[in-house]
């Protein structure tokens, strides 16, 4: 092998590593979220954990204004309600 094969060799293995990393790392967060729910209204501005419910945005920690009925983060269960939250999203308007 020259080192070019030994450097190629090197990177390949280097992302295959870091892929299998990431993908352990999104398992024990969908894991993690067993004992979580959704709650609507109670993030406050740039702490939402993903998109709004109208479209607004697409990506955690962009809500605008503090507990937005659109926007929703995890909570630990049944903490949702007695924190002034909502369980479901908002419904669409017509």
């Amino acid at each position: 092998m020259n080192k070019r094969h030994v450097l190629l060799a090197t990177a390949l293995a280097t992302l295959c590593a870091a892929g299998a990393s990431q993908a352990q790392d999104y398992s024990s967060q969908a894991a993690g979220n067993k004992d979580k729910e959704k709650c609507f209204g109670v993030a406050k501005a740039g702490q939402n954990d993903c998109a709004s419910t109208n479209g607004s945005h697409s990506c955690a920690g962009q809500a605008k204004q503090d507990n937005s009925p659109n926007e929703w983060k995890y909570v630990a269960k049944g903490t949702c309600e007695k924190m002034g939250g909502k369980m479901s999203a908002p419904a669409a308007k017509k």
